[in-house]
């Protein structure tokens, strides 16, 4: 019995033997990067709190000063290419680029640009809800535009902001690939970076969580328009916290690093197209994540 038993499990443990070699070369030979899940990239997330969440995110722009890195970002990019529109792609419930074009302009009176939201699920009645504001320069375009595919696309500079790292490996090398090969500019700044190791951020977890969801808690009054329905489900019903803590920090080892980047995204180089990768700054000369510049020549 016992050398039957033994037999058995010979097999068995170089099955397991077999996995862990196959999880190793996963963890230690691929991308840093982690495909998490973050809650409101699935499409039964109820559009309210996404919308709230996506106000909250606003904010924590606010605080860091983004709009100004982009601003600068954009002032740097037109030094290369020029433009006067930008098509913001993945642009869900609007983002931190309107706040970022009427501080642009704002400061460029006499060079003003165009932004154009877009989405591949656009919400049909949060678009004319948007266009109905009639914002100056500002328009949400109705119809589905795919990142992943720029052969027919309005003109611009096509941007992303703070929505490259949900784009799993497969749609992100498309992204970079078809604007490329279609000579379109592109910009995408992500706010966060991919710093901690896989195992510091499992263990920061039970306090990390807590702590993203008490923020979305007083940063809630912040945020504009305040509806009744973000405070119901914030403070009254406190839904939104949860997931909010859950979806900030995912983000984190959802981010693509530079080694994933320049390894595993980026299309072969071609000679009438470059790329640049750097970590973008804010005036004080702090760093504040990253961008990746895709320009024509």
């Amino acid at each position: 019995m016992c050398q039957e038993l033994k037999e058995c499990q010979e097999p068995l443990s170089k099955v397991s033997l077999f996995l862990l070699k196959i999880t190793a070369f996963i963890i230690f030979k691929g991308m840093k990067r982690i495909q998490l899940v973050e809650f409101e990239d699935f499409k039964w997330f109820p559009s309210i709190w996404h919308s709230t969440m996506t106000k909250l995110i606003v904010v924590i722009h606010k605080i860091l000063g983004t709009k100004e890195v982009i601003t600068d970002l954009l002032l740097y990019t037109r030094e290369k290419y020029d433009f006067s529109k930008i098509v913001d792609m993945g642009s869900g419930s609007g983002g931190a680029m309107p706040e970022v074009i009427d501080h642009f302009n704002k400061e460029n009176p006499n060079s003003k640009v165009e932004l154009l939201l877009t989405d591949l699920h656009p919400n049909s009645k949060f678009v004319q809800s948007f266009n109905e504001e009639k914002r100056d320069n500002i328009s949400y375009c109705t119809f589905p535009l795919d990142a992943s595919n720029l052969a027919k696309t309005p003109k611009g500079l096509k941007m992303m902001v703070n929505s490259f790292h949900h784009m799993p490996p497969n749609i992100a090398r498309k992204i970079l690939s078809t604007a490329q090969s279609n000579k379109q500019p592109i910009l995408i700044y992500e706010m966060g970076e991919n710093l901690l190791p896989v195992w510091v951020w499992v263990l920061t977890l039970p306090l990390g969580l807590p702590l993203v969801a008490l923020m979305s808690i007083f940063m809630l009054p912040f945020i504009k328009p305040l509806k009744f329905t973000d405070i119901l489900f914030t403070w009254i019903i406190p839904i939104i916290p949860i997931f909010y803590a859950w979806d900030g920090q995912a983000s984190s080892p959802r981010t693509y690093t530079f080694e994933d980047i320049n390894e595993e995204l980026l299309p072969k180089v071609e000679n009438n197209y470059i790329w640049e990768i750097k970590h973008a700054k804010k005036r004080n000369g702090k760093k504040l994540g990253y961008y990746i510049l895709g320009i024509p020549k």
